[in-house]
């Protein structure tokens, strides 16, 4: 069957077409910088006839419009890959947020829409896409099954000493107030390629996915038992546009003294703050170019989004009491060597040590950049959430093959 995934981040609309159970990827490409003057959409079909490529460069300002777009080109009568939406028997949508309601995929009903939108406040910059990209795949794609996959479904195996947080339980018991993690997917699915990858999974791992948004997870043994995000995707790294973790102080402050609204200092944490706030920028290729043009802004930035994945490292292998391999993944993970070199510099006495030259020439697939004698493997590996949603909607459809 094909089954059209999209995953929309806070910026980008990541998709492919998959026929399943082969996992054949019949077409792929991902709309990006959504929101800015020049945003760009990918598209790559594999046809019988030969590969085509296309892309366009355009003011694209919303996911609506984005994934308007990529149907257009999935039905284009020369590049198309289908003629008629309805070949499309499902579509998988990564969903943010599942809150405690949803800890495993689900077919999308109203009630499930219903509770997606409830959760808006606590993943304000990605449930709301998720949500349009639902509502537009059921215009677009009117008899397929729509299927949501949650990044909070994998960090549920966190312990209680891991999610709780130290406030009156009523809090919990009522309203559900806890860390959750996101970035699920992607974890669970880098984390499975490195245990197949190094022949184990008796292993201790740190999985970083670096994007525009940014999380850590502690996995042990396949399972995730402590990640950096919380009850919303703002806590922890340093991102995009997010600020990661702050002191409550400065909430207080802003409020008080300088006469924030609530409503105002949540727009600042979420959508001002981070690497945009730090040097006006929000992608790391910008900042990146800034950088190497002498800009102190740029160069304090870079290190303050080292230096806070670095602090987690350290948390992360004093929790599992041991530490078998970091890996890198993600846009910035995946693609951005100076951030791997700043993060890995000054981590000996953890066992991590890089091998510069693999770290500056990277091959396709999974890649080791540690030295020979380092006792932590260093992993770079491509992120391939797409199919993890696809195995996950394909498992839960129950096909009968």
């Amino acid at each position: 069957m094909k089954i059209f995934v999209i995953n929309s981040g806070s910026s980008s609309i990541k998709y492919q077409l998959i026929q399943m159970p082969e996992e054949q990827v019949i077409c792929s490409g991902m709309v990006d910088r959504i929101g800015l003057d020049e945003s760009r959409i990918d598209y790559k079909a594999f046809l019988p006839k030969g590969n085509i490529a296309r892309s366009e460069t355009k003011a694209i300002n919303s996911h609506s419009e984005g994934l308007r777009l990529v149907a257009e080109f999935l039905t284009d009568p020369e590049i198309g890959v289908i003629s008629d939406p309805r070949q499309v028997e499902a579509v998988g949508h990564r969903v943010v947020h599942g809150g405690e309601k949803f800890a495993s995929t689900q077919l999308i009903s109203s009630a499930v829409k219903a509770k997606i939108k409830e959760l808006f406040p606590l993943a304000p910059l990605h449930n709301p896409a998720n949500f349009l990209g639902i509502e537009v795949a059921e215009e677009i794609f009117s008899e397929a099954k729509q299927i949501a996959v949650f990044d909070t479904a994998f960090h549920q195996t966190q312990p209680p000493v891991a999610f709780r947080m130290a406030i009156p339980n009523e809090f919990y018991e009522k309203h559900g107030i806890r860390a959750y993690g996101f970035h699920g997917t992607s974890h669970k699915y880098v984390s499975e390629c490195a245990m197949d990858h190094l022949g184990s999974r008796s292993l201790k791992l740190i999985s970083i996915h670096l994007g525009n948004g940014c999380s850590m997870a502690a996995i042990q043994n396949g399972k995730s038992i402590d990640t950096s995000m919380g009850m919303g995707p703002m806590n922890g790294l340093i991102m995009g546009t997010r600020a990661g973790d702050i002191d409550q102080a400065v909430i207080f402050y802003l409020v008080n003294q300088l006469g924030y609204s609530l409503d105002e200092v949540n727009n600042l944490l979420n959508k001002k703050s981070g690497m945009l706030g730090l040097t006006g920028f929000s992608d790391m290729r910008d900042i990146q170019k800034h950088l190497q043009e002498g800009d102190s802004k740029a160069q304090l930035a870079y290190d303050l989004y080292a230096y806070r994945i670095k602090k987690y490292i350290g948390a992360f292998t004093a929790c599992m009491n041991g530490l078998d391999g970091v890996i890198f993944t993600g846009g910035v993970g995946e693609n951005d060597r100076l951030t791997r070199k700043l993060v890995c510099e000054n981590m000996d006495y953890l066992g991590i040590q890089m091998d510069l030259a693999k770290n500056e020439n990277l091959d396709k697939g999974i890649q080791e950049i540690q030295t020979s004698d380092s006792k932590v493997k260093l992993l770079v590996i491509p992120t391939n959430e797409e199919l993890e949603i696809a195995k996950q909607c394909f498992g839960l459809l129950k096909i009968d093959l």
